[in-house]
C-alpha cells in the first residue's frame, strides 16, 4: 500500500458566526474556495495533477449546497478537469474528507488530491439542512435523542467535571490561543480572506476572547438547564444513565465551542505525485479510524476511536507526542485526558475552538493543520487528532512528521 503524504495545509481565520461578523459577507462558495486557491498559488501548483477535492460541509444547503466540493474546485480556478466531492460526518467532516481523500492515495487509485471543509455559519445556520434524528420518533426515542449541550452536562456529571473544572479550561484554552498568535504560530497557515476588490477582510480569529477569566465565566448561566427541565431532555439523559441522579448544568456559552465561518484545505498525494510537483513531503497519513459511541453521551467518541485506532495501528498512547482533540464543550476533552491519563500540555497547546470557533465542515481539516505545525515547530514526531462528533460517532487520525 502507498503511502499518503501531506504536502501543506492552509485556512481561513475563524469569523465570528453571526451577520455583523467579518466573513459574513463572504458567501459559502467564496469561502469555501479561499485555502483552495492559497494552496495552488503559494505551491505553484499545476491543476492538472490534481485527481480530486474533497470538502466537508455540515449543512450542505442554499448557497452551500450542491457538492460545493466541485463548485469550490472550479471557482479556485483549478479548471473543468477536477472533480470535486462534499462529504457530511457531521464536525468530523473535515477530517473525514482528509482520510477519504488519503484512503484513495493509499489504493493507488490516485496520485494527488485537496481536502478540507468549508461552513459559513453566518449565513447558512446550525441545523439548517434538517435531518430525522430530532423529529422522527422512530430514531430519537430507541436512541435517546438530546441536544449535544445536555449530553455535555451527562458527560461532565457522570465523569465527575465541576463548573470550576470546565471554567479554568475554558481559560487555559482562551490563553493558550492568544499566546499561540501573539507567537506567530499560526502565520504560516492562516490565509487573509479578501473582498472582491482584494482588500483584507479578515486576517485573524475573530471570535477569541483572551481577557476571560474565572470571574468572568462565574457570571455566565448555564445554556442548557431550562432546555433540560422544559423539554424534558434531562429525563432522558437519566433513563439513558440512570446512574445519574441529577445533572449539574455546567456548560454555557464561555466553556463550549464558538459558532464562526472558516474553511480549511490540506494538499496530500503520494511520493511520486509529489516529486511530479516539485513538493516536499511535510507528513504522512499513519492511520485513521472511526467508530459509533453512545448517542446518549453523545460526545466520549474521541475515547473510543482514539483505542480502536491505537489497536489497528499497533500503537500505545504513549507514541502520541501531541493531541488535538476539538473542544466542542470542555467536558469532551477533560473526558479524554481523563481516560488516556495524557499530559494536559500535550492536549490543544495552541488552544482550540472553545478560543477561536469550531466551524463544523472545516473544523476537522483546520486542526490537522495545527497539530502539523505544532510538530514543526517542537521538534517532535507523531500526533493525533481527533473530534466528537452528533449522533454519537468519533473520527481520529494519526498523522508522523517525514
Amino acid at each position: 500500500m502507498a503511502d499518503a503524504y501531506i504536502f501543506d495545509h492552509v485556512r481561513t481565520p475563524r469569523g465570528r458566526g453571526k451577520p455583523d461578523g467579518a466573513l459574513h459577507e463572504v458567501t459559502a462558495l467564496a469561502l469555501a474556495a479561499a485555502p483552495l486557491r492559497a494552496l495552488k498559488e503559494r505551491n505553484q501548483l499545476d491543476p492538472k495533477l490534481v485527481d480530486d477535492v474533497v470538502l466537508g460541509c455540515v449543512d450542505p444547503v442554499g448557497e452551500a449546497g450542491g457538492n460545493i466540493g466541485r463548485a469550490a474546485a472550479l471557482v479556485a480556478g483549478y479548471g473543468i478537469g477536477v472533480p470535486g466531492l462534499q462529504i457530511n460526518r457531521f464536525c468530523a467532516s473535515g477530517l473525514d474528507a482528509i482520510n477519504f481523500a488519503s484512503a484513495q492515495i493509499m489504493a493507488g487509485q490516485q496520485q494527488m488530491a485537496l481536502a478540507g471543509g468549508a461552513e459559513s455559519m453566518s449565513r447558512i445556520g446550525l441545523g439548517a439542512s434538517g435531518g430525522a434524528w430530532a423529529v422522527d420518533p422512530a430514531i430519537a426515542i430507541p436512541a435517546y435523542f438530546m441536544p449535544q449541550g445536555i449530553s455535555a452536562d451527562l458527560i461532565a456529571t457522570k465523569y465527575g467535571f465541576s463548573r470550576g473544572d470546565v471554567d479554568a479550561y475554558a481559560v487555559e484554552s482562551q490563553k493558550r490561543a492568544a499566546k499561540a498568535w501573539s507567537e506567530g504560530r499560526f502565520a504560516a497557515s492562516v490565509s487573509p480572506v479578501h473582498d472582491l476588490n482584494g482588500l483584507v477582510i479578515l486576517d485573524r480569529d475573530e471570535h477569541m476572547r483572551p481577557e476571560t477569566s474565572l470571574q468572568s465565566l462565574g457570571g455566565l448561566k448555564p445554556s442548557f438547564a431550562a432546555m433540560a427541565q422544559q423539554g424534558g431532555f434531562g429525563a432522558v439523559a437519566i433513563q439513558a444513565h440512570p446512574v445519574v441522579e441529577v445533572i449539574d448544568h455546567v456548560h454555557h456559552a464561555g466553556n463550549s465551542s464558538g459558532i464562526v465561518d472558516g474553511a480549511a484545505a490540506v494538499l496530500l498525494g503520494s511520493k511520486e505525485a509529489g516529486q511530479a510537483a516539485g513538493l516536499k513531503p511535510r507528513a504522512r497519513i499513519k492511520a485513521f479510524a472511526n467508530i459509533g459511541s453512545d448517542p446518549a453521551l453523545m460526545l466520549t467518541g474521541p475515547v473510543d476511536v482514539t483505542k480502536k485506532l491505537l489497536k489497528n495501528a499497533g500503537m500505545t498512547i504513549g507514541d502520541i507526542d501531541l493531541f488535538e482533540v476539538n473542544e466542542a464543550f470542555a467536558a469532551v476533552v477533560l473526558r479524554f485526558i481523563q481516560a488516556f491519563g495524557v499530559d494536559p500540555a500535550k492536549v490543544n497547546p495552541n488552544g482550540g475552538a472553545i478560543a477561536m470557533g469550531h466551524p463544523l465542515g472545516a473544523t476537522g481539516a483546520m486542526i490537522l493543520g495545527t497539530a502539523l505545525d505544532e510538530l514543526e515547530r517542537t521538534g517532535k514526531s507523531v500526533a493525533l487528532i481527533t473530534l466528537c462528533i452528533g449522533a454519537g460517532m468519533g473520527t481520529a487520525t494519526i498523522i508522523e512528521r517525514v
